[in-house]
């Protein structure tokens, strides 16, 4: 097996793992969601704050479980460690700290400048 599909494999397993992992916190935080009813919506209830809070970490959550999604059908596809936006190689030590990056740094920096700017909006995948 030729050495990089060795480490897509690697990631494969390192994804799969992470997804699964994800979609378990996932239904944990839905089930502690549908649980929490009667919210008194006075100012500084602590259940209001926590129900806040819970779905707040669950929007990261599904973030993350797509992104994740993303870089193991970019493994699928042969594409995986390529950056989407430039096409250039993502760096090793990057998809070692962010294994579901579909940027390479110097793009994903680029980015977040055009986001935060409101001149950004992501490619919808058909």
């Amino acid at each position: 097996m030729h050495p990089l599909q060795e480490a897509a494999q690697k990631e494969r397993k390192r994804l799969e793992a992470e997804r699964n992992q994800v979609v378990q916190d996932i239904r944990i935080l839905q089930e502690a969601l549908k649980n929490e009813v009667d919210v008194d919506l006075d100012e500084g209830d602590p259940d209001l704050i926590e129900r806040e809070k819970n779905a707040a970490l669950l929007a990261a959550l599904e973030r993350k479980l797509e992104s994740v999604e993303v870089a193991l059908r970019a493994i699928e596809k042969g594409l995986y460690g390529i950056c989407e936006r430039c096409g250039q190689p993502i760096a090793r030590e990057r998809l070692e700290v962010k294994p579901d990056a579909t940027l390479c740094l110097p793009c994903q920096i680029e980015v977040e400048k055009l986001i935060k700017r409101g001149l950004y909006r992501p490619a919808v995948e058909q």
